[in-house]
């Protein structure tokens, strides 16, 4: 993997606090041309160093009050092969990690209210072939979100 510099720095630095600032603005900060932050922009996307753009919706605002963290458990961690494109399915789960420790997986979601949640759970995820057991843990506020820092 190519290094990264303290140019490559300044501008990760920049651009993850605001996605949406013009690449002039970065390049006035960055005392360099509009194309050289194009190039790095686009070097950094090409080496997986950014790996994404968008938008964060916030999902209250479309009717999921429910944000909760779901251990699973699995007959066999080797499973996991089977049971994460079964999970890709729900699209109201969000995240998917495999796991060391009490779970093989743990995935976030976000359901509508309470039947919701119950729906996903008992219909859904518990009906996945290999799946042992699982846990909830309900998340009641999301007080931090953010990048890791860039030094």
């Amino acid at each position: 993997m190519e290094k990264i510099d303290q140019l490559d720095r300044k501008i990760l630095s920049i651009i993850t606090k605001n996605a949406r600032i013009p690449f002039k603005d970065v390049a006035e900060k960055c005392e360099v041309s509009r194309a050289a932050i194009h190039q790095r922009v686009q070097r950094l996307m090409d080496m997986g160093v950014i790996i994404g753009s968008g938008y964060h919706v916030n999902p209250k605002t479309l009717g999921y009050h429910i944000s909760t963290y779901i251990g699973i458990k699995l007959e066999k961690g080797s499973l996991y092969k089977l049971v994460v494109p079964e999970l890709e399915k729900i699209a109201e789960i969000v995240e998917c990690h495999f796991t060391l420790g009490p779970y093989t997986l743990l995935v976030r979601l976000y359901a509508k209210n309470d039947e919701h949640l119950m729906e996903l759970l008992n219909n859904k995820i518990q009906e996945i072939p290999g799946v042992v057991s699982t846990e909830t843990l309900m998340s009641l506020e999301e007080r931090i979100q953010r990048e890791i820092p860039i030094e």
